[in-house]
């Protein structure tokens, strides 16, 4: 595929190493943007957004106004999936979300399919990808099948996802057909959004490191490589990127046993480990702390250095380790970009 040079995220995710790194931030469209927190104020819920497309569009579109980042990610959440195979979702206010019935106490088979809940998102996608200038990177994403499967089985998050856990050792095969029923899902979805408009997907597998190295193995790395293998097949050009938060010393048999094109990495992997360790001219994203970031000050400076020096010999797209927190000072994302964009 034949990339715009002005792209320059795009061309990272194809292999190309840039002198200095395209940045986004994920959750970048969110709380802790004045104009976000206005919008909401107006529209309700979180779910409501998600579910508006022009409201998410704007939303998607608002950090690219701000901050001129290299990308922009489409705004709604992982847990759509779920809704649109028949789970009810709702968002609890401080508490985050909440899904029913709960896999552990019902079957797949009992939930109605409602993929028509999808439609608002896709819509969002195509008009978000009317708006955006053409150097901006447009990112699609969802959530990979043992994360997604987590909130499925505990109707919530969870600190130890013991509910998936255990019914992965004890029912193994009910609980590898639903994993097999969410790939199905999510690889529809993403394609759905390739077709609408975004450029690349991402896949959030934000539970992964609960694993031990067998449920990994069959658990996250499996299930991601299938949904590449059938990604590709659809949409062969179209870069996937892999963040299997928490995977530590597994990030290499993740890179080499899914297939992504790109491989983000949370903030407690050091850079300079993963540089050595990730398969050579792997492209990899992040890995900046949140934390540091809303600290600001040396500590930001020192942090962003230190990235930058470990995959200066690398296809590299500048991130956090995770999603950035609601009391972030914006006067910082701004010393951010200036520090990553200096040169």
């Amino acid at each position: 595929m034949s990339v715009p040079a002005s792209k320059k995220l795009l061309q990272v995710l194809q292999g190309q190493q840039e002198d200095i790194p395209p940045i986004w931030l994920m959750r970048q469209a969110g709380r802790y943007l004045p104009e976000y927190r206005t919008l909401r104020a107006e529209k309700g819920g979180f779910l409501e957004l998600a579910y508006d497309s022009d409201a998410a569009s704007e939303i998607t579109i608002q950090p690219i106004r701000r901050f001129g980042f290299d990308a922009a990610i489409l705004f709604s959440d992982i847990l759509v999936i779920p809704h649109a195979m028949g789970q009810d979702l709702w968002f609890e206010t401080g508490e985050g979300p909440r899904l029913a019935p709960r896999l552990a106490q019902t079957a797949l088979e009992d939930f109605t399919p409602a993929p028509e809940r999808l439609a608002p998102v896709l819509d969002t996608v195509r008009k978000v990808s009317a708006t955006l200038a053409p150097e901006t990177t447009f990112l699609g994403f969802a959530g990979s099948p043992w994360t997604v499967a987590t909130y499925m089985a505990h109707g919530q998050g969870s600190k130890d996802q013991s509910e998936a856990r255990r019914m992965a050792y004890a029912e193994p095969e009910r609980f590898g057909a639903l994993i097999e029923a969410i790939i199905t899902a999510t690889v529809d979805y993403l394609a759905g959004q390739i077709e609408a408009g975004v450029d690349a997907v991402q896949l959030f597998d934000s539970w992964a490191g609960s694993l031990s190295p067998a449920q990994f193995e069959k658990w996250v790395i499996a299930p991601n490589a299938e949904i590449v293998r059938r990604l590709k097949a659809r949409h062969p050009d179209a870069p996937i990127i892999g963040f299997p938060k928490g995977a530590g010393g597994k990030l290499a048999a993740y890179a080499k046993g899914t297939g992504v094109d790109a491989i983000g990495l949370d903030e407690t992997v050091d850079p300079h480990w993963a540089n050595r360790e990730l398969p050579k001219g792997l492209p990899v994203q992040g890995n900046l702390d949140p934390l540091a970031l809303v600290s600001g000050g040396a500590d930001l400076t020192n942090a962003v250095d230190n990235i930058l020096s470990a995959f200066a010999n690398r296809p590299h797209i500048f991130n956090l380790g995770h999603g950035i927190l609601p009391d972030t000072p914006i006067e910082h994302v701004e010393k951010l970009l200036n520090l990553v964009r200096k040169g």
